[in-house]
C-alpha cells in the first residue's frame, strides 16, 4: 500500500485528471499572507511564471485559482497539488528508485514536511515561519519524479525550489545540488525578496529547510542544552542548575527544542509562545510538560519548581513581552528576582512578516492586521521590541544574565530604537550591544575547537537502530577519550558521553529516526566510518544519512551568529562598523563580514564525495545578513561511502577552524595543529602574529614626520 502511495507520488505532476480544487486544511497551521509590492503588470508575470509548470491547454483552468491564491496569500503555493497520502519519512526500501541515494533525499524531502514536523506544511514551510521546502507544490511532484528515475550518472540541479533538471555526471559527484535565494549582492534587500519570492523566482531556504536536512526540535536541542549549561557554568558558577529558571520564547519549529534542552538541564524551562497551535503541538509530542495562559499562575508554578528544585517546562500562552513586563512587576512588588537566565528564538530575523508578534496584539488580531495594514504592523513590532528590551534590561540590572540567541533579536531591536547599546569605551568610536551572542560568548570556542552540531538519520525509521547508532557513537566517544584528549576539550567530550547515555530517554525523535551530537572533526569521522561498517556488516538494517546543521564549524558566514567571533577587518566595513563591533569577539581579524569559507565549504564537500550539497542566502538572522551551506552523505556499508565520509568530514570541519585560526583565535589554532599532526598530507597558513605596540607605533611615527 505504501509503495502504491510513494509510485504515484513519484509519478511527476498529476494533470489527468487534475486533483480537484480544495480549500487548505483547517487542521493544519498556515503561515501568515505574504506581503509584497508587485505592480499589476508584475502579479501577471507571477501568475505566468507558476503557470510554466504545465501544458497550455491547462492554463484557462489554473489561471484564476493561481491568481486568487496570489491575492488572497501573498503567494502561489498551488494548494490544489497538495499530495493526498501522508507526509513522512517512509523506509528507505519503500521509495521507487534507481539509486538508494535518490530515495535517501526523497525521505529527507517527506520529513521535512510531516505535519508534525513542520511549521506550516501545506505552504511547505519547515521552521523559522518563512523557511521553505520549495516554493509551490508543482516543484515538489517533478522533484520526487526526477529523483525516482534518476541513476548514478546523473546529477539533479534545485534552484530555489526550481527543479532545472537532470544532468548527465559521474558516480563520483553528487546526486543533487541545491542553491536557494542566491541573489546579486547589492539586490540582496528584504523588500526585494518579498518581491522576488511572490514572483516566484526564489526563496528562502532558511538552513537545513531548504536543504532537506531538518530533524525536527531535536535538531538544536543538543545545541540548546549545550548553551544553557554553559550559562549557568560561566554565569552562575555552577554545574546544576536545579531550581535555576530559564526564560524565553517559541515553541514554532527549532525553537521547540527549549523546553526539552531546560528539563534535560534540570532547571525550569518557562516558554512563551502566541501560537496555540504551535504551543499545544509540542504539548502533546512530549516536548512541553505543562502550559498556563495565566500570568499569576505561571508565577505560582515558576515559585513551586524553584522552590522544590525539580525540573520542568512551562509553556505561557500568550505574547513574551507580557511575561518579562509581570516579572518585573513581581520584583519590583516584592524584591524577588524569578528568573536567573534569559533569552529569546522567536523568528526575529522576519519580524514584519508574522515571525514577531507584537504584545499590543492576539495572535489572531496580529494576523489580520499584518494582512491588512502591514504598516501599522511594523509600527506596533517596533513599540514591542522598545517594551520587550525595557522589562529585560530592568531584569538584567537585578541580575538576571541574558543573551541573543542568534535570532537577530537584538539587532532588530536596536533598528527599532530599543535601549540594546551598552556604554561606549574609550577610546572606541563603537557601542558594543550590552548583551552578547551566544555563539561569542558561550558556544564561540566550541566552534574554535571543531565542535558542531552533526546529525545522523537512520533511514530503516527504526528506533531499534537508532539505539544501535546512539551505542556506536557512545563507543567511539569513549574511545577517543580514553586515548587521551587536551585540557580544552575535556569537558565537551564528557558531555558529549552524558548526552548519548540519556537521549534515549528523553524521547526526542519527531519525524524521522535521527540524533544529533556536537562532535569535533575526529569524533564525526571516526562515528560515520563506525556507522558505514555497521551498515555493512548488518548491524544496522539500512543505510544512514549524515549531515549537520549549517550553524556550524564551517557552514555558516554570519557576522550576527556563527562568525560573530571573527573581528581581522573583513567583518565590517566602513559603514556598519557599529553593528559589526556588537558582535565580534573570538575572530579577531575582522572578516566575519566575508562568506568565502560557506562557499568553499559547499565546492569541497561536493568535491570529496557528498550526496547533495546546498548554499543559501538567509537563515536564522534573515535574508542578506548570512550565507551558509550544508550536505548530506549516504552512508550505505561500501567502501566508496567510508572514504567519501573520511574526506569530506576531515575537510567539512578543518575549513572552518583554519579561517578561525587565521583570524588569531588561539584555540583554533591549537584545533587545527593537532589536526595537520594526525594527517600529514593537511598544510595550512598558521598566522604570526604582530604585537599591537608596535602597530601603533609604526603609526605614531608616521604622525611625527608629518
Amino acid at each position: 500500500m505504501v509503495k502504491e502511495e510513494l509510485s504515484r507520488l513519484c509519478g511527476g505532476l498529476p494533470l489527468s485528471p487534475l486533483p480537484s480544487l480544495k480549500s487548505r486544511n483547517p487542521k493544519v497551521p498556515h503561515a501568515p499572507r505574504r506581503t509584497h509590492a508587485l505592480t499589476p503588470s508584475q502579479q501577471q508575470l507571477a501568475l505566468r511564471n507558476a503557470l510554466r509548470y504545465f501544458p497550455e491547454t491547462l492554463h484557462p483552468k489554473l489561471a484564476k485559482e493561481f491568481a486568487q491564491e496570489l491575492r488572497d496569500y501573498g503567494h502561489i503555493y498551488m494548494y490544489r497539488f497538495v499530495p493526498e497520502c501522508q507526509m513522512r519519512a517512509y523506509p528507505l526500501e519503500e521509495y521507487p528508485c534507481r539509486t538508494p541515494q535518490a530515495a535517501a533525499v526523497m525521505l529527507m524531502i517527506m520529513n521535512n514536511l510531516d505535519h508534525a514536523v513542520a511549521q506550516y506544511p501545506e505552504e511547505l514551510v519547515t521552521y523559522g515561519g518563512n523557511g521553505q521546502v520549495f516554493s509551490n507544490w508543482a516543484q515538489f511532484w517533478l522533484t520526487m519524479h526526477y529523483l525516482s528515475t534518476m541513476t548514478e550518472d546523473q546529477t539533479l540541479v534545485l534552484s530555489s525550489g526550481h527543479p532545472v533538471g537532470l544532468f548527465p555526471s559521474r558516480p563520483g559527484a553528487p546526486r543533487l545540488v541545491i542553491s536557494n535565494g542566491i541573489v546579486v549582492p547589492n539586490y540582496s534587500s528584504r523588500q526585494r525578496y518579498d518581491d522576488m519570492f511572490a514572483l516566484g523566482v526564489t526563496m528562502y531556504g532558511q538552513m537545513t529547510a531548504g536543504s532537506f536536512c531538518y530533524i525536527g526540535p531535536q535538531g538544536i536541542v543538543h545545541g540548546t542544552t549545550l548553551t544553557v549549561l554553559n550559562a549557568g557554568r560561566k554565569y552562575l558558577q555552577t554545574s546544576t542548575l536545579a531550581g535555576r529558571v530559564f526564560i524565553t520564547s517559541g515553541l514554532g519549529g527549532m525553537s521547540g527544542a527549549q523546553a526539552k534542552a531546560a528539563v534535560i538541564c534540570g532547571c525550569v524551562g518557562v516558554i512563551a509562545e502566541v501560537s496555540e497551535e504551535a504551543l499545544r503541538k509540542r504539548y502533546t509530542q512530549g516536548w512541553l510538560e505543562q502550559y498556563t495562559d495565566s500570568l499569576p499562575e505561571l508565577v505560582r508554578r515558576i515559585r513551586q519548581h524553584r522552590e522544590n528544585k525539580t525540573s520542568t517546562s512551562i509553556g505561557y500562552l500568550g505574547n513574551i513581552v507580557d511575561v518579562w513586563e509581570y516579572l518585573v512587576a513581581e520584583y519590583k512588588k516584592t524584591g524577588e528576582l524569578l528568573v536567573d537566565l534569559g533569552s529569546d528564538q522567536t523568528s526575529c530575523h522576519n519580524p514584519f512578516k508574522g515571525g514577531y508578534y507584537p504584545a499590543q496584539l492576539t495572535y489572531q488580531q496580529a494576523n489580520e492586521m499584518l494582512a491588512e495594514d502591514p504598516e501599522g504592523f511594523r509600527k506596533l513590532v517596533l513599540e514591542s521590541l522598545q517594551r520587550q528590551v525595557a522589562a529585560i534590561n530592568a531584569l538584567a540590572n537585578a541580575g538576571m544574565y541574558f543573551w541573543d540567541y542568534g535570532n537577530a533579536f537584538l539587532l532588530e531591536a536596536s533598528r527599532a530604537g530599543a535601549d540594546v547599546y551598552a556604554e561606549k569605551d574609550e577610546g572606541s568610536r563603537d557601542r558594543p550591544f550590552r548583551y552578547p551572542s551566544y555563539v561569542q560568548d558561550i558556544m564561540g570556542d566550541i566552534f574554535s575547537l571543531g565542535f558542531g552540531p552533526f546529525r545522523w538519520v537512520c533511514c530503516s525509521g527504526c528506533s531499534e537502530d537508532l539505539r544501535t547508532t546512539d551505542q556506536i557513537a557512545l563507543s567511539v566517544t569513549r574511545k577517543i577519550a580514553a586515548e587521551g584528549l587536551p585540557e580544552s576539550v575535556q569537558q565537551q567530550y564528557a558531555d558529549n558521553d552524558r548526552w548519548l547515555t540519556e537521549a534515549g530517554r528523553h524521547n526526542l525523535t519527531v519525524g524521522s529516526a535521527a540524533r544529533i551530537l556536537y562532535a569535533d572533526q575526529q569524533g564525526r569521522v571516526a562515528i560515520a566510518l563506525a556507522f558505514n561498517a555497521a551498515v555493512h556488516s548488518g548491524q544496522l538494517k539500512s543505510p544512514v544519512v549524515i549531515s549537520r546543521d549549517h550553524h556550524d564549524v564551517s557552514g555558516t558566514d554570519s557576522p550576527f551568529r556563527e562568525t560573530a567571533n571573527i573581528t581581522d577587518g573583513s567583518a565590517f566595513t566602513a559603514g556598519e562598523c557599529v553593528i559589526a563591533s556588537n558582535v565580534t569577539a573570538n575572530i579577531t581579524d575582522g572578516s566575519a563580514f566575508t562568506a568565502d569559507m560557506a562557499v568553499q565549504n559547499v565546492i569541497g564537500d561536493a568535491c570529496r564525495g557528498a550526496t547533495w550539497v546546498a548554499l543559501h542566502n538567509g537563515g536564522g538572522v534573515g535574508w542578506g545578513e548570512v550565507v551558509n551551506g550544508g550536505f548530506g552523505l549516504v552512508l550505505d556499508g561500501s567502501q566508496a561511502a567510508g572514504e567519501r565520509a573520511r574526506l569530506m568530514l576531515n575537510w567539512d570541519v578543518a575549513n572552518g577552524v583554519a579561517r578561525r585560526s587565521w583570524s588569531g583565535n588561539s584555540n583554533a589554532s591549537a584545533t587545527i595543529e593537532r589536526s595537520m599532526q594526525r594527517d600529514p598530507l593537511l598544510k595550512i597558513t598558521l598566522p604570526h602574529h604582530a604585537d599591537p605596540n608596535l602597530l601603533q607605533e609604526a603609526f605614531t611615527l608616521n604622525e611625527e614626520r608629518k
